[in-house]
């Protein structure tokens, strides 16, 4: 049997899965923790919290700012020291919720327990049920932008819904906390899907995970087949090519389905597919049945020189100096630390920068590989066309946007880029490509927003 991937551009750079075997730890509480008001695409969260107010594990501290927004509780019990601004990922300061932690309470209304519940014991659990519950859990998009779950499963008027595809592909280097979310909580991961299966009123689910976790792929076809071998639902796990960006949603959808989705402002479902990355099934599980807001998530930390890396169940808020601690603490060299994998993740300014909802690794880079090599004359060998997973012509793009012509960027469609670096990472000359199109993409887009908005 031929295994799938998508058709066009990819590349294939070294794994360094480090921690694939390494069994996921619950990371230490953190004596203080910072809850950015930005962690999800769209309106930020509002403050619903003031100085002095003393907060459980599962409080309510910002609701949602917006319809394209998400609500943001306390992952941890202590007083709120204030509301001010702290660096992000991004090196901006934002506004941010500081709560200086004291002892571990609870929320009563969260499920503490290991019962694992199924969806045809909760009748009440209607789809419009099960979306308020993601909604009100504060449930956002656990691989990637961090987009509102909810609003993926209330789709434009005029797109369809056929199958849910669960993305556990994970091919960023280094990352493995998809693979050891999925060997550990397989079965909340199942009612997970058949929870968005039933809100997106589809039949149909998928799971596309890349055939280097033949563990995964074996544990998961086993879980299905007992699960769903009675049921009206329908769902089959993918195995796909190791390739590099797969996880994108454009490209899965290509891979597991076979369909293409259009250029922006296009999205899966138009198409039919509603794409949720593995972790925000889980999300969804505990946040519809067990009560369980958006708190904590699995989380990697990586790197070839530290001495320790490991998994970790990290309390949203913690900064990631601690988690690096943990590890053995800061190589002896030069390093640069990023939040994500290589390939996609951003270079912080600073490790006291917290672990958000969208947070799947912590990547140290050290030596050689932290140092940027110097950039040379394109050489017009067309590599990075090759490797560009939405077929642009990155090395145009990267030079209209150094040289602002931003209406021919425009027409030459950069803001379909995904940011996936494959154009930077094949450059034989080591040019900045990603570096000049990620800021005439965001121009761009800007000065799309503004003429519509005229």
């Amino acid at each position: 049997m031929k295994i799938k991937t998508f058709s066009i551009g990819g590349i294939h750079p070294d794994e360094n899965k480090l921690t694939h075997e390494v069994p996921t730890q619950s990371a230490p509480l953190p004596t203080q923790a910072i809850f950015p008001l930005s962690q999800h695409i769209g309106a930020p969260a509002k403050p619903v919290v003031k100085k002095g107010d003393f907060v459980k594990v599962g409080t309510l501290i910002a609701e949602a700012g917006g319809f394209v927004s998400a609500p943001i509780y306390s992952s941890v019990s202590g007083i709120v020291l204030k509301i001010d601004t702290a660096i992000d990922a991004t090196g901006y300061r934002k506004p941010a919720i500081f709560i200086n932690v004291e002892g571990d309470e609870w929320e009563p209304s969260i499920d503490r327990t290991e019962k694992l519940e199924l969806v045809k014991d909760h009748p009440e659990l209607t789809p419009e049920e099960i979306v308020n519950r993601i909604k009100l859990g504060g449930v956002t998009g656990m691989g990637g932008a961090g987009f509102p779950t909810f609003i993926k499963l209330c789709p434009p008027p005029k797109a369809k819904a056929e199958c849910v595809i669960i993305n556990a592909v994970e091919c960023e280097p280094y990352i493995t906390a998809d693979y050891r979310l999925m060997m550990e909580h397989s079965d909340e991961i199942l009612v997970g899907l058949e929870l968005l299966m039933k809100a997106a009123k589809v039949t149909r689910g998928y799971i596309g995970i890349e055939i280097n976790k033949p563990a995964a792929i074996k544990l998961l076809k086993q879980k299905c087949n007992e699960v769903f071998c009675n049921s009206d639902y329908k769902v089959e796990v993918v195995p796909l090519q190791q390739r590099y960006p797969q996880g994108g949603e454009k490209q899965l959808v290509d891979a597991v389905i076979g369909r293409q989705v259009p250029a922006p402002p296009a999205i899966p479902v138009n198409v039919g597919a509603i794409v949720q990355n593995v972790g925000t099934a889980y999300a969804v599980y505990e946040a519809v049945m067990k009560h369980k807001p958006l708190i904590e998530r699995y989380t990697t930390v990586t790197g070839k020189k530290l001495s320790k890396p490991a998994n970790y169940l990290v309390r949203i808020g913690t900064p990631m100096l601690q988690l690096i601690d943990l590890c053995g603490g800061m190589p002896e060299d030069d390093n640069k630390v990023l939040a994500g994998g290589p390939m996609m993740g951003k270079a912080l300014t600073s490790t006291e920068v917290p672990i958000c909802k969208g947070t799947n690794a912590v990547t140290i880079l050290s030596g050689d590989e932290a140092r940027r090599r110097t950039p040379a004359p394109c050489i017009r060998c067309a590599k990075c066309v090759s490797a560009c997973p939405m077929g642009l012509e990155p090395y145009l793009l990267a030079k209209l946007s150094a040289f602002k012509e931003w209406e021919r960027a425009e027409r030459n469609d950069i803001v379909s880029c995904i940011e996936c670096g494959s154009c930077q990472f094949t450059c034989p000359a080591h040019r900045p490509l990603l570096d000049n199109i990620r800021l005439g993409k965001s121009t761009v887009m800007g000065i799309i927003k503004s003429r519509q908005i005229k």
